[in-house]
């Protein structure tokens, strides 16, 4: 089994390691009546999208999610956070660089020791979450479901979800499968996303993503037979509809997100031995991207 199998498959223990540590993300990230932003890149971007709707959502404050490369230091907040797994990002590091003065700088990493840690003023350490895997599986969806319990949320059924969705059989037969589309409303947007850019990363695949009701503005017209729509969250049904419609497939399950997302994971690596590929070694992709 590769690395990125087995850590997917470790999500809901991992997960339960970090629910039980959810007072450390409730000091990082809940700071009640503070206006926050919420930075990363690639997967931490989507992490912080979902952040900042589930921090706005249970009333703590206006959270704003940037993508690091395109930071401009334009609005003032009270707490920028960023969201790194490596500590190492060059774009991550030189959006912290340009935070003014005045602004609690935090950040979300799995690693110590690294370049991150010279420029913030507190640190969320989730190095029980880490990953050896290029693509990020365990590492995100523990950054979410902590932030998700330190915002108040009853994760109790969490775990059990997860443990479910590496059970349950893929929703499809990916040699059936050319073409991916993830639909999410509220946080599971970012979940939407992330999805998909698994599908790119494991498999090399076609794959997009949307805010679920903006799918039938358009993006629905490349829809085929051998396209696999998949809604995570509260997605209304009646946009089944329209992807049958299309001669598409419908997929939804009544899982927590999280777990809907572990089973997206699923099918990416298996997407992605259909084509002949190791999604231990993507294409292009590295660890950390690192700018000389």
């Amino acid at each position: 089994m590769n690395d990125t199998s087995l850590e997917i498959s470790s999500q809901p223990d991992v997960w339960g390691a970090g629910l039980g540590r959810a007072d450390e993300a409730r000091a990082a990230l809940a700071a009640p009546g503070e206006r926050m932003l919420v930075l990363g890149c690639g997967t931490s971007w989507f992490v912080a999208q979902a952040i900042a709707e589930l921090r706005e959502a249970a009333g703590l404050g206006e959270t704003d999610a940037g993508c690091a490369s395109e930071y401009v230091p334009r609005r003032r907040y009270d707490r920028v956070v960023a969201v790194t797994r490596s500590g190492t990002s060059t774009e991550v590091l030189e959006a912290l660089q340009q935070v003014r003065p005045g602004s609690q700088k935090v950040a979300i990493t799995a690693v110590a020791g690294e370049p991150v840690d010279d420029l913030v003023d507190a640190r969320l350490l989730l190095d029980f979450a880490d990953e050896r895997s290029v693509v990020q599986t365990r590492f995100p969806t523990t950054v979410l479901a902590m932030a998700r319990a330190a915002f108040g949320e009853d994760l109790g059924h969490l775990i059990a979800d997860g443990q479910a969705a590496l059970a349950a059989p893929l929703p499809a037969d990916p040699s059936e499968i050319e073409h991916l589309v993830f639909l999410g409303t509220g946080w599971t947007i970012g979940l939407a996303h992330e999805a998909a850019l698994k599908v790119r990363e494991a498999a090399q695949a076609w794959s997009e993503s949307y805010p679920a009701r903006d799918y039938r503005h358009g993006p629905v017209a490349v829809a085929g037979p051998r396209s696999l729509v998949w809604s995570f969250g509260a997605v209304p049904e009646s946009l089944d509809e329209a992807v049958l419609d299309a001669g598409a497939r419908p997929y939804r399950d009544d899982r927590d997100p999280l777990a809907q997302l572990v089973l997206a994971q699923r099918f990416a690596v298996a997407l992605a031995a259909h084509r002949g590929l190791d999604p231990d070694r993507p294409r292009l992709l590295t660890r950390s991207v690192v700018l000389t």
